[in-house]
């Protein structure tokens, strides 16, 4: 299935007149970069949306994104292609810069980049 029609039948995703709708900048980057991992074959689309579903259905919130962050985590931590503490790790840094610093590069993480 092609990304566009994969979106396309991605009905629960939030959008305003057909259009796809993010918030804050790092939804658009999490969205992408789950397109990006699974268009590339790092996992099947299924293993992602029952992670996505077990999120939102663990959540009273309509924080949409978030449990699309919080998913897509616990497929990278469960297929083993990034540890659970280098996501900690990686939060805390991001939590403790700037608010308004969206550039997420080695000065305001006080890391390289990533890898």
């Amino acid at each position: 299935m092609t990304v566009d029609r994969l979106v396309a039948a991605m009905e629960e995703l939030p959008r305003h007149n057909g259009e796809l709708v993010f918030e804050e900048p790092w939804q658009g980057r999490a969205f992408g970069l789950v397109l990006a991992m699974h268009t590339a074959g790092a996992f099947e689309w299924g293993e992602f949306r029952k992670r996505l579903i077990d999120a939102i259905a663990a959540h009273d919130d309509d924080a949409y994104y978030d449990r699309w962050l919080e998913a897509f985590e616990r497929l990278l931590v469960e297929q083993g292609l990034i540890a659970r503490e280098e996501v900690e790790a990686r939060a805390e840094a991001l939590a403790e810069q700037d608010h308004g610093d969206d550039h997420h590069d080695s000065h305001t993480t006080g890391r390289g980049p990533a890898q």
